[in-house]
């Protein structure tokens, strides 16, 4: 019963939630700045190699990457979106 609360609290439109995956996807890139370019760095001029010459850079990359862009990230970005709509319908 509490996981049907829980889903009811977090519950937003579909294209809220797309919307927000966007945002957590531009803020992880953002933030792992420094390896996106470390792994670009490794892969030019690079064809098939690029697979295994820059392993520990991709890996490196997506590690970064997973910080910013997982399930409990974007529970916290729809419970804040939540709050800010809440809000907004109280000052009207």
């Amino acid at each position: 019963m509490e996981y049907l609360q829980e889903a009811r609290e977090n519950h937003v439109k579909k294209k809220v939630e797309e919307a927000l995956r966007s945002k957590m996807k531009q803020k992880a890139l953002k933030e792992c700045d420094f390896y996106c370019s470390k792994y670009a760095e490794c892969a030019r001029g690079r064809t098939f190699s690029v697979v295994w010459q820059c392993r520990k850079q991709a890996k490196e990359l997506n590690e970064c990457l997973h910080q910013f862009t997982n399930d409990s990230v974007l529970e916290e970005m729809k419970k804040a979106y939540m709050v800010e709509q809440e809000t907004k319908e109280m000052k009207q």
